[in-house]
């Protein structure tokens, strides 16, 4: 009894240690939430019979809770690179926007992009670091595939037939990043015991980090965003 117990003990420890912590928290935004105007979408009629109802400007949406939706929250320090994933990552442009608005993505994954328009599309992605690349998508094509090589800080990706999308990608050689939720929630899982620095992105609020300490369980890292003061 005593020797299956020790096995059973064992073995959670493996599983633990094989799991990593993890690091899970809230996003909120602090202040007025201005009201997000609906899209000009009406110079491509296929935009507008695309949508049930004209989409709304993304770049602050918050709950009735304040918690803040498209954070982008990573791993900035203390991160060893993990493998690449064999999955793809899927940009959709349905409706002349771009979903997902914010998204993670490691360094050699395939970045799928669909056209579910049947509407000319022509994306352009605006990174630093990475190779830019501006292609046009057809109404009769509908997927095509990239990768980015090289870790970078989130960037604007667009389309310059429709001037209102725009979407923004990180790129990480781990896989340590999520996206806050509807509610602000976000969890990143797996990592080793350790102390680890944390950033918060938002495309208008810029960014937040703190440094966290990180053991089997799981840690809190909670970030208030705050609208700028004009200046």
């Amino acid at each position: 009894m005593k020797k299956s117990l020790l096995i059973s003990l064992v073995l959670l420890l493996n599983a633990s240690m094989l799991l990593g912590g993890n690091v899970s928290g809230k996003i909120t935004f602090k202040g007025k939430v201005p009201k997000m105007k609906p899209l000009k979408i009406a110079a491509d009629p296929v935009c507008v019979a695309n949508n049930t109802m004209p989409p709304k400007k993304e770049w602050l949406i918050v709950d009735g809770n304040g918690g803040l939706k498209n954070v982008l929250v990573y791993v900035s320090e203390g991160a060893s690179s993990t493998a690449t994933p064999s999955t793809n990552v899927v940009v959709d442009q349905k409706g002349c926007v771009y979903t997902p608005h914010v998204f993670g993505i490691q360094t050699g994954q395939s970045l799928e992009i669909l056209n579910s328009d049947g509407t000319l599309h022509n994306i352009h992605a605006l990174p630093k670091i990475n190779r830019e690349f501006n292609k046009a998508m057809p109404k009769f094509k509908k997927k095509m595939m990239t990768q980015f090589d090289k870790p970078e800080a989130p960037f604007k990706i667009k389309c310059d037939v429709h001037p209102w999308m725009g979407a923004f990608v990180g790129v990480f050689d781990h896989s340590y990043f999520a996206v806050s939720g509807d509610d602000g929630s976000f969890s990143i899982s797996g990592l080793k015991p350790g102390q680890y620095t944390i950033t918060a992105w938002h495309e208008k609020l810029k960014t937040k980090s703190m440094t966290v300490t990180v053991g089997d369980g799981s840690t809190s890292a909670d970030f208030t965003f705050t609208k700028p003061k004009k200046k």
